[in-house]
């Protein structure tokens, strides 16, 4: 492979169409596996994050990290919505073999009140579904997850099926990625 083997690649004229198609393939070629099994787009579309994450806010889902490991307690992910509809966006606040439970808006990690600067409450003086959870233990290979705006956020403090029973915990199978903001977007 020389130098004049690539001018002589390079000075051969395609026709546009073929040309366009060419580029097309390649382009495809590139972006689909990034988005696939790297890193994709995404955006807030719910104030659950907030004000962590706010709505409309451009953020890339890393999938990359995720196939190499699990989610530590308080990083944020995107998981198939359990109820179904829209993926959603939470910070993981247990993982498996911790117990979790919440006392007055307050969450404990094995007995241990979890230090949550992130957290806020819209309605601190009311008593709302999900402020109050006895101890759960988080089974092998799920997530208790909830959002940074408490009082307006359907996590796992508050999900229910269609039947009525409550959905603690998202499983590792319906993690997507961890999600990160881009440095030209703060």
């Amino acid at each position: 492979w020389t130098l004049e083997w690539s001018q002589a690649i390079l000075s051969i004229e395609i026709p546009g169409p073929v040309r366009l198609l060419f580029l097309l393939v390649l382009a495809l070629s590139v972006v689909l596996p990034l988005r696939t099994w790297v890193a994709e787009p995404i955006t807030i579309a719910s104030p659950s994050m907030e004000p962590t994450l706010k709505v409309g806010t451009l953020l890339l889902l890393d999938k990359w990290t995720l196939a190499r490991r699990g989610p530590r307690r308080g990083e944020i992910v995107s998981f198939l919505n359990p109820l179904g509809g829209e993926d959603l966006v939470k910070r993981v606040i247990a993982v498996s073999g911790e117990t979790v439970e919440l006392r007055g808006k307050s969450v404990f990690i094995d007995g241990r009140t979890l230090e949550e600067p992130y957290a806020v409450h819209s309605r601190p003086g009311e008593r709302l579904e999900g402020d109050d959870l006895p101890p759960l233990v988080v089974p092998e290979g799920c997530y208790f997850v909830l959002g940074d705006n408490r009082d307006e956020s359907k996590d796992s403090s508050v999900w229910k099926s269609s039947s009525g029973e409550r959905i603690y915990f998202i499983r590792e199978a319906a993690l997507q990625g961890f999600v990160r903001r881009l440095p030209w977007a703060e």
